[in-house]
């Protein structure tokens, strides 16, 4: 009997370990409601004010197509492969990338020009879709698409229009954080930089 217990809990434990490792999670983003469907893998959007996140876990290896739905519009998206998934269900682009939470902050230090023109020339890029890659860990988000942020599940995904800067470690560990701008910010930002690299007016 002690056997058989011992086999029924071992099985127990392989098919949990089978099903964390076979799991797509998907971040919604969205303007209003989304609802989300796991059964039929369809995701409706509904028109509101503000924005909403939802996250949902899709269970099972092999191809993920998601159906979404927007009044009249439907789009699929594909997901191949396990991991956490950011998808974009508004009508403006989103951009994103790896973030260091953990990282000591530097003592502030006066920005030289240079500086700050090689920064907004980066900014611009991403706007323009370039130096994107898994390996830069950065992401260029069409409207209804979706891209994977991570094979970590856990992975914590910062939305637009949140001010979030801070996460607190768990057990001594860095938290992996992504952060994710719609295009609209990233612009206004480009804009407040370019005004600071104008030279002030001479004295009187």
């Amino acid at each position: 009997m002690k056997k058989l217990v011992y086999s029924s809990c071992f099985l127990i434990s392989i098919l949990l370990v089978s099903c964390a490792s076979n799991t797509k999670r998907v971040m919604v983003y969205a303007k209003g409601n989304a609802d989300i469907n796991t059964d039929t893998k369809t995701i409706t959007f509904k028109d509101g004010a503000g924005s909403e996140e939802k996250t949902a876990d899709f269970n099972g290896s092999g191809l993920l197509s998601l159906n979404l739905v927007k009044g009249n519009e439907t789009h699929k998206v594909d997901l191949t492969e396990n991991g956490i998934y950011f998808l974009n269900g508004k009508n403006d682009t989103v951009i994103g990338s790896y973030q260091n939470y953990g990282e000591v902050p530097k003592a502030s230090k006066t920005v030289t020009q240079v500086e700050l023109i090689r920064g907004i020339d980066s900014l611009i890029a991403l706007t323009e879709n370039k130096n994107i890659s898994v390996a830069n860990r950065n992401f260029y988000i069409l409207p209804y698409q979706a891209v994977k942020v991570s094979p970590n599940i856990d992975a914590f995904i910062v939305a637009p229009y949140h001010r979030m800067t801070s996460l607190e470690k768990e057990a001594g560990k860095t938290p992996e954080v992504y952060r994710f701008w719609s295009i609209n910010e990233i612009r206004e930002t480009i804009a407040k930089l370019k005004e600071m690299t104008k030279a002030p007016a001479p004295a009187k």
